[in-house]
């Protein structure tokens, strides 16, 4: 097949433009979809309000029962441990046959250990946070039965999380004992500062997060869950801090949220999709991922995300998905619109050779496959020279990259696109040019390579690389 011809081929596969009958070509139908994505405005709904009863008992008001964590006894003088009291608390409000509001009132702090919050509860609950919650500082007194969780809700419905209150994972103690920070500690797991598991139709409004023992907030095995003005803070140099990580959750919204972390902004894992973003701002971190996937040769699949309005300031990373050799399943389905960089390293980057390990990664031929990725209206200044990289493997390449209207600037000096084993197409403005994605001589025989040589062993060393 000559250039020619296979250019025609891609423009027909790959431009997202509706034909005749105004129906996508069958090939590329779930752009379709992804076209027809938005992410509505939050307008509120009956349990949006800030509580106008007393915040120093419980009591009744407008068809809501007030459950304050001070009538069971919490101090709130950050130092007496108030666990007890929010664990009776949470009781109460949980069990209620009349809706609820779980309280944590304002200008005190509340020392709680680990704890998880189980439902289902009798009706629909409010968790209003105006105070600060607060985690023990010292790691060697962490509950060992709760080594990865701290404040943990479970099993919930139709819940609202809100308020100006603050998260605090007091997690200084916990990064200086991080293998990444001293390299002479085994590397092992901490807690996480919030997470909502296997819920469904949950809201999170106004909330700040931070300085989280590792991740801050995690979303996990949930649907329909939307978190709206979230403030996710943690210094730069926090390992494994990522800011919001979603994990097996479907129909998940985050929108006008502004999250710094020492890991990804956000992070989106295994066997989540229908992921909406928009007004993203993400810096300092490792920008926004979908991954890493694929690790120990375990499959992944992550499809139909959307980013949509988006500033990324500093970061060692954009836009990236990362995967490990040796594992399978597919990333597919993706577009990111409206982002503008600002001094970031690696602007766009898909990295089939993520690893992020001590040792040398072993070449393998299997791979998550990557496919119907779509950049549009990216622009910004790149700190390194690629600004575009698309390290991709030989034996699974990535397909059908669609970039339109990209412009990357270098604050010094000229930028360019790297690809390996990559097959797409640009149209509209693309700077730097992406010709390497469809009209080299390597790229135009690759998916040639990937029918007629299966076998063909993966031997570039000099693409295998560690977290970046």
């Amino acid at each position: 097949m000559n250039k020619l011809t296979y250019l025609c081929f891609l423009v027909l596969l790959i431009v997202p433009i509706k034909c005749e009958d105004g129906v996508f070509p069958k090939k590329f139908a779930i752009f379709e979809d992804i076209e027809e994505w938005e992410v509505e405005e939050d307008e509120g709904d009956e349990f949006d309000e800030m509580l106008e009863f007393p915040s120093w008992r419980s009591g009744h008001g407008r068809n809501k029962i007030l459950v304050n964590v001070d009538a069971f006894g919490a101090v709130g003088d950050g130092v007496s441990d108030d666990t007890q009291a929010f664990v009776n608390a949470w009781k109460q409000a949980c069990s209620s046959p009349t809706k609820s509001v779980f309280l944590v009132p304002e200008g005190r702090r509340y020392l709680v250990n680990a704890t998880r919050f189980r439902g289902p509860c009798a009706d629909k609950i409010v968790i209003q946070i105006e105070g600060t919650i607060v985690a023990p500082d010292e790691p060697k007194n962490w509950d060992p039965k709760n080594p990865r969780m701290w404040l943990d809700f479970y099993n919930i419905n139709k819940a609202i999380f809100q308020g100006n209150g603050v998260i605090d994972g007091s997690g200084s103690k916990w990064w200086a004992e991080s293998c990444k920070k001293n390299k002479s500690n085994p590397c092992k797991g901490a807690p996480t500062a919030l997470t909502i598991d296997s819920s469904s139709a949950v809201r999170v409004k106004g909330l700040t997060i931070q300085n989280s023992q590792q991740m801050n907030f995690v979303i996990s095995r949930s649907d329909s869950v939307r978190v709206t003005g979230v403030k996710v803070s943690s210094p730069e140099d926090s390992p494994n801090t990522d800011g919001i990580h979603i994990t097996g959750s479907t129909n998940v919204v985050l929108q006008n949220c502004k999250i710094g972390t020492g890991d990804d902004c956000i992070s989106i894992v295994n066997a989540s999709s229908r992921i909406k973003m928009k007004n993203i701002y993400c810096g300092p971190g490792h920008g926004i991922s979908i991954g890493s996937l694929g690790k120990d040769n375990s499959t992944g699949i992550v499809e139909q995300v959307v980013l949509d309005n988006a500033f990324i300031r500093g970061t060692t990373n954009g836009l990236r998905i990362k995967t490990w050799q040796g594992g399978s399943g597919y990333v597919r389905s993706i577009r990111y619109q409206d982002v503008r960089m600002d001094n970031v390293s690696n602007p766009i980057i898909i990295d089939q050779f993520y690893c992020d390990s001590p040792t040398t990664c072993q070449n393998q031929t299997s791979a998550v496959e990557i496919s119907q990725v779509m950049y549009r209206n990216i622009t910004g200044t790149s700190k390194t020279q690629k600004a575009m990289k698309f390290a991709c493997s030989d034996t699974v390449p990535c397909t059908h990259i669609v970039l339109n209207n990209i412009n990357l600037q270098s604050m010094d000096g000229t930028v360019e696109t790297y690809c390996n084993s990559a097959a797409g197409f640009g149209y509209g403005y693309v700077q730097p040019s992406a010709e390497c994605l469809s009209s080299s001589d390597k790229d135009t025989s690759i998916l040639q390579e990937k029918e007629t040589d299966s076998s063909h062993q993966n031997s570039r060393e000099h693409i295998i690389h560690t977290e970046l």
